[in-house]
């Protein structure tokens, strides 16, 4: 029996992750649910959203669902610390992104595809009126470095603007105070971009894509992003059935409102990978149907990308939509080569869907609040319940 580390972290992810784990065992995955504490929680109790123990229970068991984290700026973390941690030096830091780092989890990857029947699919105006395109793209997202590779400073230590400083780009910073300076460095390795454009190519490869396409920035961001796409171009001659394509990260996010049907496999960095990812989601559903992993050598982690959500924590019942969840608990189930549950949850989540009677609020185009109820939204228990229901049917 396979063992698996649960976070639910903040907000929302108390909600939805057990809403994962109820469908989980409707469907036949028998597991061992281990829970370890991650979050904001910790974080101003312990000076660490992520204690050393989590860490020790992902290294030992290999595969964690991981709900939502609230994260906020230093100042504002450090305005919450418990009065005792104060001044002692605590710094906050994202603790999923500390888990990427920590476990190497440089393969992220974040499937976007329009379910038929979703009411939130993107539609376009054509010259017989209006048509819903079919969208199935898939982001490889470099996970660990990049622009949240956190190497930055406010006021850089001498040392450090002395380096900045025999760049001669910085002649236009020379008489900026270093308290009024801030820096942040896009950090990318060329065996990080080896990796993910393999994996990227790997999956078009054995997901029958016809394109893998390298979305940066390299008119501007010549090193960085130049250094993606120059390995692109060499990996790409090992797949001679799949057609390499680069675009702009500005450019990209006009293409996909205009044909995002055409777009499979896009790989990016960090940043520009989040972006894309989170605009392709919108036209699948929106982030209460994205889902995506979190996956290393060793250790993988698989979340949804919606935030924590505070201000509908405390709803009850909670009215938030579970599927993003409940799909990231799907490509967990891919990893460890469960495909038959996987393929069965996915259908039956697209049942509820086609069917269209049970839809969260976000689903009805409805502002989030108490009062979805009454205006014919479903709860999350009972868009889980009508899941569940589908897994039989």
């Amino acid at each position: 029996m396979k063992t698996i580390v649960t976070m639910p972290g903040d907000g929302i992810g108390k909600t939805v992750l057990p809403e994962a784990i109820r469908v989980l065992t409707a469907a036949g995955f028998n597991a061992n649910y281990i829970h370890a504490d991650i979050g904001w929680e910790f974080w101003c109790k312990e000076g660490n959203a992520l204690p050393k123990r989590t860490i020790e229970i992902l290294e030992k068991h290999k595969i964690g669902l991981f709900g939502a984290i609230t994260s906020k700026p230093n100042f504002a973390a450090l305005q919450e610390l418990d009065s005792s941690l104060k001044d002692k030096g605590y710094v906050y830091f994202s603790p999923i992104v500390g888990l990427r780092q920590y476990f190497d989890l440089d393969i992220c990857i974040r499937p976007c595809k329009s379910i038929k029947g979703n009411p939130l699919n993107f539609i376009r105006r054509d010259h017989e009126g209006f048509e819903e395109p079919h969208i199935n793209a898939v982001i490889f997202r470099q996970n660990t470095e990049g622009l949240y590779s956190g190497i930055e400073w406010t006021n850089p230590p001498k040392i450090v603007r002395d380096a900045f400083e025999t760049h001669p780009k910085m002649k236009s910073f020379k008489n900026i105070k270093n308290e009024d300076l801030a820096i942040s460095t896009r950090i990318v390795t060329r065996n990080a971009c080896r990796r993910i454009i393999r994996e990227a190519f790997e999956y078009a490869k054995n997901y029958g894509y016809s394109n893998v396409t390298i979305c940066e920035k390299p008119n501007v961001l010549r090193e960085t992003s130049g250094m993606m796409l120059q390995e692109g171009k060499l990996i790409a001659k090992e797949f001679p059935g799949i057609q390499l394509w680069d675009t702009n990260i500005d450019a990209q996010m006009m293409w996909i409102t205009k044909n995002p049907e055409i777009y499979g496999v896009i790989v990016a960095e960090n940043m520009f990978g989040d972006i894309i990812s989170d605009g392709f989601a919108g036209l699948v559903g929106g982030l209460g149907f994205a889902c995506s992993a979190n996956i290393g050598k060793d250790v993988a982690i698989f979340e949804p990308t919606h935030g924590s959500a505070p201000k509908y924590q405390e709803l009850d019942p909670p009215i938030v939509n579970p599927i993003a969840m409940i799909l990231s608990a799907c490509m967990m189930l891919d990893h460890i080569d469960e495909h038959q549950i996987s393929s069965k949850i996915r259908n039956a989540i697209s049942k509820v869907i086609i069917e269209g009677k049970i839809r969260t609020f976000d689903m009805l185009k409805l502002k989030g609040g108490a009062d979805v109820f009454a205006k014919g939204a479903a709860s999350t228990f009972q868009l889980t319940d009508e899941i569940i229901k589908n897994l039989s049917n």
